[in-house]
């Protein structure tokens, strides 16, 4: 499975930006796919993931009710809808696949995740 992200940019504080990641591959329909960043000089974090079976989702409490995850199987992609974009989360962003667990809940845990895009930066300015 190969994961390549997409979407990132410069946006003003308060702004939106659409993150996107493609995936490789024919197992992407039955992967939960998640999405992580890291900020300068800060470990990396889990954001947000939904499942491949009913569309279940899981969120940080620090994105809840600003990002929203969605998924296109048909696509092969899986998106990161960014809204009300805050300095805090300026890093890079990350796609993941969770492709052997066969967990109904999105795991939020990275060692949960097999592979990874290369990632895209995301930039708020204040």
């Amino acid at each position: 499975v190969q994961l390549q992200a997409s979407g990132g940019g410069l946006v003003q504080a308060g702004g939106s930006l659409r993150l996107s990641c493609a995936a490789s591959g024919r197992i992407f329909s039955r992967s939960t796919m998640g999405w992580f960043r890291q900020a300068p000089g800060k470990e990396r974090e889990f954001v947000a993931a939904i499942n491949w079976t009913d569309g279940s989702t899981s969120y940080a409490d620090s994105v809840k009710g600003r990002f929203t995850i969605s998924r296109d199987n048909a696509k092969n992609t899986v998106y990161l809808q960014m809204n009300s974009l805050k300095p805090e989360d300026t890093a890079v962003y990350y796609c993941a696949a969770d492709v052997y667990s066969g967990s109904y809940y999105p795991a939020t845990a990275l060692r949960m995740y097999d592979y990874w895009g290369q990632g895209t930066l995301v930039t708020v300015s204040s």
